[in-house]
């Protein structure tokens, strides 16, 4: 992190209370004593106006091919690190230190399953042979069976889901493996990249998938409890997003509620919102219900063109347009 903090951490302060923090930086986050440190730099910068307390960031480690059965012990004792994010190395932003061998990582994996730390995924190929839109399905049809099947008891999060077979997948699996869905993957196929152009701020990784992928990930957030949100807010500044090549993710943070909302409602599933954004996350995480109550009223404004993010500028999702619902300021 750097003098782009503050506006990366006004948008999260305001919409969530116990964010997941990826280790994904340059460089990643590796030890215990990194993520530490990480999480300092992190509640130095909290909002003002947040109530002391009410903002827990959950720390992660970046799973390696070197990481030790020590290293998972370490994180546990730490009391602050939650979960080991995998990712497979090249598979999306700053991943080019993630996997490499998952040979190499069981002992590691076998330590979390001992002490009951979450594995969180991005279930994604990087065998370039294999279509951008397929890799998913590629990941959990060899891979994630693999691992499950050596460690049967370890708590998974897939995170970030974007197809059906995705769902189909993690639905198949015990009460110990669950998923996470996007905001604007809940709303957005794959058109919309390519729609008058291209649109970069709509590039993320896992891609955007079809209608059919879209419609199916809104059948399973509303009525599944193995599914719960998972922002994957990534705020790159407009000169890394609007260039060749430009950066993966999308910048949701500013209104993540308010655009699950939005396709909540298009399907007549606003019952379900609370539980989806906040109930199910806490109860596979193992975390106490918050007492907080938000208010999300049906409101119209214009969402920023952009956020001040250092010296330069973050173009949020969908920014210049206009919202339909919005999230009222933090209660005293």
């Amino acid at each position: 992190m750097g003098p782009a903090e503050p506006a990366s951490m006004m948008s999260c302060g305001l919409q969530q209370t116990s964010p997941k923090v990826m280790p994904n930086l340059v460089p990643p986050v590796t030890t215990t004593v990194m993520a530490l440190e990480y999480r300092e730099r992190i509640l130095k910068r909290v909002p003002a106006d947040v109530p002391e307390g009410s903002f827990v960031p959950l720390m992660t480690l970046y799973l390696t091919d070197n990481t030790t059965p020590e290293d998972i012990a370490l994180a546990k004792v730490s009391g602050h690190v939650y979960a080991v994010k995998l990712y497979p190395a090249g598979a999306t932003t700053n991943s080019d230190f993630g996997v490499t061998s998952y040979e190499k990582i069981m002992p590691a994996l076998s330590k979390m399953e001992e002490l009951g730390i979450l594995l969180l995924v991005h279930g994604e190929s990087t065998d370039q042979s294999v279509d951008i839109f397929e890799r998913e399905q590629s990941f959990y049809t060899s891979t994630m069976p693999m691992i499950i099947k050596q460690c049967p008891k370890l708590r998974v999060v897939c995170e970030h889901v974007t197809s059906a077979f995705g769902v189909d997948f993690v639905l198949a699996q015990g009460p110990n493996v669950s998923a996470t869905i996007t905001a604007h993957h809940l709303l957005y196929n794959r058109n919309v990249i390519f729609k008058g152009g291209i649109n970069p701020h709509f590039y993320c990784l896992p891609i955007l998938k079809t209608e059919v992928d879209r419609r199916k990930l809104v059948e399973a957030a509303i009525s599944s409890s193995k599914f719960f949100l998972g922002t994957d807010s990534a705020p790159h500044a407009i000169s890394r997003k609007e260039c060749c090549p430009g950066c993966a993710g999308c910048f949701t943070a500013h209104m993540a509620i308010e655009l699950v909302a939005e396709a909540f409602e298009a399907e007549g599933g606003l019952d379900a919102l609370e539980d989806f954004v906040s109930t199910r996350g806490a109860a596979f995480y193992g975390l106490p219900q918050t007492t907080k109550r938000r208010t999300l009223t049906r409101e119209a404004w214009k969402i920023p063109k952009d956020y001040p993010f250092g010296d330069q500028t973050v173009v949020p999702l969908r920014g210049g347009e206009t919202a339909r619902w919005k999230l009222c300021e933090r209660e005293a």
